[in-house]
């Protein structure tokens, strides 16, 4: 809502802003208020075709339409300093009204009109080399000089403000950083992925670093400031998120951090590690939700269905789900002296201190080909599933008491909230809820006497606002996904991966680059 008020307001000043630049350039001024009409009159003023207006009418190119206006209305009106064209795009109504205020300024005519008029004469001059004629020229147009600081200045801010907008709206640049959805996606694999697909979502965050996420280079900090801030707001979907395609996220429980030189722990995380307590100098940071760190998984469940894992099979509304063409769990081989050269042709990770640890004693994260790979190598090699069996608690909802056998293999059943459903609410099932009733939705959440109160009032049940997805790697036996903090809320989803436009081996460039993996596709089984 924040947005569409923003966007209402600006459009209003801007009008109004624009009413005696109108009446300077010979125009009734209450065109200026009349959608469309503006534009077209904007256009002329410039000395644009009419037709030019059409523009405003497609999201995103609209940005660069406008603030390309904006400037070449203030350069109309004799304003060619570069911070009076900054100024323009910034925040055009100031501009605006200080131009119609201001006596002495007057229409000079269409800027671009000019600009043609000028490249013409000096065209003409260069091709008969009439000196003086050009001498002329440059001496009655020197407004259409730019140093050549000024140019590479415009240059330099124009590729970045396009490269910034291209990524917050359209298509941003990821990298695998970790195993946890080989061998679908591999460490060291640079995926484009699309933001349009399930909806652009607009900024939350109004004041940030161009084209830096969430950290500044050389451990300075964070890149944005909290506030000013804007509502959550999603544009319409090309599509809908449906089972079993990777999606890239805002990490859900990354509200709260601690930061150190390997990751990012949720603060639940390091407390469970060190019983209760945050390590004495270390700094949690709160972020929010479109500067939590990115993470890319797949999407296994949707809201409203029922998810279950039983002995590392997952079930869908009490279906067994389809299962990645690549998916994982830990195996130990035996005997332990297995050509780790061969595992690696056969696309075995072992990129990682944790992969290279544990492949010392002969345990290794495999998908069902691989097995039988290495069982072919003769008739003595074991390979065997190893239980992942971790303290009570450890997976979500991390409740040791009523859930504390809960297992990553053998877990649930669990609904998975959707939009406007309503789930009844007792002490038992609350645990599931906590974080989407008071951090995802904003609730206020208290339990008093044995009784659940919401927004202060008792209540028993509760309606959800948005919907919420599950998310599971296809290496899961290492995998840090919804089993073990939860939901994916639907404000949290950033885009669809398209293509591995980029590969290296390992996620290291000196161990050379994975050809084969280069424009294929991110999205398959």
């Amino acid at each position: 809502m924040s947005v569409l008020i923003f966007l209402v307001v600006l459009y209003i000043l801007l009008g109004v802003s624009m009413m005696k630049l109108f009446e300077k350039a010979g125009i009734p001024g209450w065109k200026a208020l009349v959608p469309g009409l503006a534009a077209v009159e904007w256009c002329k003023m410039i000395g644009r075709k009419p037709r030019y207006a059409w523009w405003f009418l497609f999201p995103i190119v609209n940005i660069f339409i406008y603030a390309g206006m904006v400037i070449d209305m203030v350069r109309s009106f004799g304003k060619h300093s570069f911070w009076q064209a900054a100024m323009a795009v910034i925040y055009a109504p100031i501009p605006f009204f200080q131009i119609g205020l201001d006596k002495n300024s007057r229409y000079e005519g269409p800027i671009l009109e000019r600009e043609r008029e000028f490249h013409r004469l000096h065209h003409e001059a260069v091709e008969k080399n009439d000196k003086l004629a050009l001498k002329k020229i440059e001496t009655e147009y020197a407004y259409m000089h730019k140093s050549q600081l000024r140019e590479w200045t415009e240059a330099i801010i124009f590729a970045v403000f396009a490269a910034a907008f291209i990524r917050m709206f359209l298509i941003e640049a990821y990298v695998i950083p970790t195993p946890s959805m080989e061998g679908t996606l591999k460490v060291g694999d640079f995926l484009f992925v699309s933001k349009a697909h399930y909806g652009i979502r607009t900024p939350m965050t109004v004041v940030q670093f161009p084209l830096m996420h969430n950290r500044l280079p050389f451990n300075l900090g964070e890149s944005y400031t909290k506030k000013p801030s804007l509502s959550y707001y999603r544009l319409p979907a090309i599509e809908k998120i449906d089972h079993n395609e990777p999606v890239v996220f805002n990490w859900p429980a990354g509200d709260s951090v601690v930061l150190t030189p390997e990751r990012s722990w949720a603060v639940f995380q390091l407390k469970q590690q060190t019983g209760g307590k945050i390590p004495p100098g270390m700094e949690v940071i709160t972020r929010p939700v479109d500067k939590k760190d990115h993470y890319i998984k797949r999407c296994v469940g949707l809201p409203g269905d029922s998810l279950s894992i039983r002995d590392g099979q997952l079930f869908i509304n009490g279906v067994p789900a389809q299962n990645p063409t690549h998916r994982q769990f830990l195996y130990q081989v035996t005997p332990q002296n297995v050509n780790l050269k061969k595992l690696e042709e056969w696309g075995v990770s072992l990129s990682s201190e944790q992969d290279r640890m544990l492949a010392s004693r002969g345990l290794f994260n495999l998908d069902d080909e691989q097995v039988r790979k290495i069982k072919s190598l003769g008739p003595n090699i074991q390979v065997s599933r190893i239980p992942q069996d971790r303290e009570p608690g450890y997976v979500f909802p991390n409740d040791s008491k009523r859930y504390g056998g809960w297992t990553v293999d053998d877990y649930g059943p669990i609904f998975i909230p959707k939009k406007g459903v309503t789930t009844p609410l007792n002490l038992d099932n609350l645990p599931f809820y906590v974080r989407v009733i008071a951090a995802y939705e904003g609730n206020q959440l208290e339990v008093r006497d044995g009784k659940i109160f919401i927004n202060g009032q008792e209540t028993n049940s509760y309606t959800f606002k948005q919907d919420y997805y599950w998310m599971m790697g296809d290496n899961r036996h290492n995998s840090e996904d919804s089993r073990i903090w939860g939901y994916v809320p639907e404000d949290h989803i950033v885009g669809k991966p398209l293509f591995i436009w980029f590969s290296t081996k390992n996620g290291n460039m000196r161990e050379g680059i994975n050809w084969n993996r280069i424009f294929k596709s991110a999205s398959s089984m």
